[in-house]
Formats: C-alpha cells, structure tokens, sequence
C-alpha cells in the first residue's frame, strides 16, 4: 500500500470585493495553507497619519491546495471562484509566492500593476519556446500581442499572450 500524500499546488481565488483578509481568515480556520499579501501604506484621517495594511492584489487570495481540497476552498464565504488560465486553475509558482513575501517584508507602500504595452515597445518574451527573445509590438488584441521578431534575416511575427512578456530595454 503506497503512502502518498496529495501533491498541494498555489492556486488564486477570486473574492468577493474587499473580502481578501476575511477569506484568508476563514481558509486559515479550515486549515487550508493561504496567503493574502498586505501592503503597508500610510493614509491619513483627519486628525492624524495612520500606516494600515491592503491587499496588494484586490480580489484576489492564494491558496496551497490538494485537488480534494478545492471545493472545500470554493465553499468558503466570499470565494467566488478560482482563477482560470486554460480551461483549469492557474498554478502560482512557489518561487513567486516566496519573491511576494520577500519584496514585501523589504518595501512598504508597494502598487502592482499591469504591464501595459503599445505598439512599435520592445518586449521579452519570458515563457514558451521562445522565451528570452526580443522583439516589436506590432498589433494589440484584448488577451494577445502580434510580436516581430527579428532573426536570421528573417522576421517572424508570432501572437503572444500579454502575460508572457515583459517590456524590454532599448539598445
């Protein structure tokens, strides 16, 4: 008899808005493994400047869960549900949950943002097979990009998903 253990995977949540730490609350209260990265910021009241923790990213929680366990996750109160890519839930990468914890216990007062693109911008391209190229923002559409790609005398212009790339320094 094999005694093996569910393999548990990072997974986000989409919340209810302005649920973040109380989902993470109650995923915790489950005993399921969260995250709710909380951005120190100070706002200021009217008779004084106070620092207050947000969620870095609105809406959104991770969760390190085995496949048994999501639908424990997606009863939760105020989960709405998982983020999907691809038809199956988006997996984080233990490295990214581990580089948000660190960039935030090092910085306080921290914005996420998109990376926003506009034609005829260098970009990088950081995953698929041709990762670590560079090329031209040719054509925008809402989820991809049409990236020229200089090479052997050649261009090649491949459609890209907007999260595979990342702005590129001009030479």
């Amino acid at each position: 008899m094999k005694n093996s253990t569910p393999i548990k995977k990072w997974l986000a949540i989409y919340t209810r808005p302005r649920w973040e730490k109380k989902v993470n609350q109650l995923l915790s209260e489950k005993g399921l493994e969260s995250y709710c990265p909380l951005n120190k910021v100070r706002r200021k009241w009217s008779d004084r400047y106070k620092v207050v923790e947000e969620p870095l990213f609105k809406s959104y929680v991770f969760v390190k869960v085995s496949d048994a366990d999501r639908s424990n996750v997606r009863m939760t109160t105020g989960a709405i549900n998982f983020v999907y890519w691809d038809g199956k839930p988006a997996v984080v990468k233990e490295k990214e949950i581990t580089a948000i914890r660190r960039f935030l216990n090092e910085y306080e007062n921290v914005e996420a943002r998109p990376v926003k693109l506009k034609v005829n911008q260098r970009v990088r391209i950081t995953n698929g097979t041709l990762m670590d190229h560079e090329g031209k923002v040719v054509d925008l559409q809402h989820k991809t990009a049409k990236v020229a790609i200089d090479s052997l005398g050649y261009i090649l212009v491949a459609t890209i998903d907007r999260t595979k790339l990342t702005s590129a320094q001009p030479k």
